[in-house]
């Protein structure tokens, strides 16, 4: 589903809001104000009432406050006791995602529907081809019977009138690891032990019922205190708001933060890392390496594809690298994250090494509160710059591309032969099993849960595309340019 929607825009206002008051420091006076403000009695509803959508409202602002909305014990506590809590909150806990019950449709089971497209036709090859015999013509149309369908697809495959539709739960649908299942009360849930945090759920759900637990208070708690704090940019943020790169280290400055760390300048020491693994697991005789910067891959990895754990390379991903260098640099300070990346929330939760992650959206927010329009702030002086290779990073195919191109620099007699699997499905889940017994057809596997990258990961708020144009733009502009190298084969 395409992220510019009603549900997108209903999230970014509410995460403008909330920055607003905290940035003010009303946000305790105030926040009960806002699901009133947002439904007005004038204003149709959405749902079957204003009330419906009032309370909705309040349980987006309670997730954006950070708190898990299956742990609500109390319906009558106000918005304000909450934010009181937040306020107070010493840091951040697991899981990152939570589901708004109220705002969950209880979506029918996934099923196949025929429409009046249905022509009758003297062939019939829905009716020939059913293995369950689900299917009859009644009254000069087909019909399913629900009770007989196993929901194979084969008649919507064969129907030349393209008559038989797919009626799916678009939550469960897009999750490629099965961690979504009706309750007992037939809304969605979420089995955060198989959950890999890809994000896709939340993009797809149109009634927006999956958010993120949102760090935005905390992070602007922390730079309203007397403690320095980093921002680690992510590469793929260059391609996600207007101006130049120079200019967002200005914005991010005028925010209040104290430095900003090129989390790309810890891609180069991925890069480098993951090349001397590469080469030494050739010359030891394994046969292939997947990368390790995709936190929702490894995590897939570790829960569903436990076989594949020895292939992963062992380096850590460049968000862990660059905090490294903060810690190192600024041993007191508090360490933001920046990107469009829900998985890394959790990868920073594990890890310790990280306070706080702010998605793209959120990061937006405070700028907005603070209106600051990142085209008209002064550039800053950046005197240490990365690679091109790992600028590249959040554009699928580019971190194999770098790690082969450095494999050649230390053993030029080895060869280097990438293979992309370019976004986490089933179908490319299922390839992952295969491949510790058929082995890929190259020998270096960069793995992306985001098919297209990180451009396209589950917060952007720039089409993937044009995102990765303005990566590529940036990266020409710089004193390094990317090499050809020789093609990649990417599996989506």
């Amino acid at each position: 589903m395409l992220y510019n929607n009603t549900a997108t825009h209903i999230r970014r206002e509410l995460l403008v809001k909330v920055a607003s008051m905290a940035f003010r420091g009303t946000l305790t006076k105030e926040i009960d104000r806002i699901p009133f403000e947002m439904i007005p009695k004038e204003k149709p509803s959405i749902r079957c009432c204003i009330h419906h959508d009032r309370v909705v409202i309040k349980y987006r602002l309670m997730a954006m406050l950070g708190f898990a909305l299956e742990k609500e014990s109390d319906e009558l506590r106000p918005l304000s006791s909450y934010a009181e809590e937040a306020l107070d909150r010493v840091q951040v806990e697991d899981p990152v995602l939570t589901v708004i019950d109220e705002a969950c449709s209880a979506c029918v089971q996934s099923h196949y529907f025929v429409t009046n497209a249905c022509r009758g036709c003297v062939a019939r090859p829905c009716v020939w081809n059913c293995p369950k015999k689900a299917i009859q013509m009644i009254h000069g149309q087909a019909r399913i019977d629900a009770s007989l369908c196993v929901n194979c697809g084969l008649c919507q495959k064969v129907c030349p009138y393209h008559a038989i539709v797919k009626v799916p739960i678009p939550c469960e649908e897009a999750c490629p690891v099965g961690a979504i299942s009706k309750s007992p009360q037939g809304k969605e849930q979420i089995d955060f032990s198989q959950c890999i945090y890809c994000g896709k759920c939340m993009n797809e759900c149109p009634f927006g019922a999956i958010v993120e637990r949102s760090q935005i208070l905390d992070v602007i708690r922390a730079l309203q205190s007397n403690k320095p704090v980093i921002a680690l940019v992510a590469p793929a943020m260059v391609g996600q708001f207007p101006g130049e790169y120079p200019q967002l280290v200005s914005a991010l400055r005028a925010l209040g933060f104290h430095q900003v760390y090129e989390v790309a300048h810890g891609a180069d020491e991925t890069i480098v890392r993951e090349a001397k693994e590469l080469v030494e697991r050739i010359h030891s005789g394994e046969t292939f390496m997947t990368t390790s910067c995709c936190p929702a891959y490894t995590r897939c990895v570790g829960i569903h594809v436990p076989e594949l754990k020895p292939y992963i390379s062992t380096t850590k991903s460049p968000m862990l690298y660059a905090a490294e260098k903060a810690r190192q640099e600024n041993s007191e300070s508090l360490l933001v994250f920046i990107g469009p990346c829900v998985a890394k929330k959790g990868e920073a939760l594990q890890s310790g090494m990280v306070d706080y992650v702010l998605n793209t959206e959120e990061l937006g927010a405070l700028l907005v509160a603070k209106e600051i329009d990142i085209p008209h702030c002064e550039p800053a002086l950046i005197l240490n710059t990365p690679s091109a290779c790992a600028r590249a990073f959040p554009i699928v195919g580019n971190v194999s591309q770098a790690v082969g191109k450095k494999v050649r620099e230390l053993a030029a007699e080895l060869e280097v032969k990438p293979f992309v699997v370019d976004g986490m499905d089933r179908q490319n889940i299922k390839l992952l099993r295969q491949m510790v017994k058929t082995k890929p057809e190259g020998n270096l596997v960069e793995v992306m849960a985001c098919q297209g990258g990180c451009v396209a990961g589950p917060a952007v708020i720039n089409k993937p595309v044009a995102a990765a144009k303005k990566i590529e733009d940036w990266i020409r502009k710089g004193t390094l340019q990317i090499k050809e190298t020789e093609p990649v084969k990417v599996h989506s």
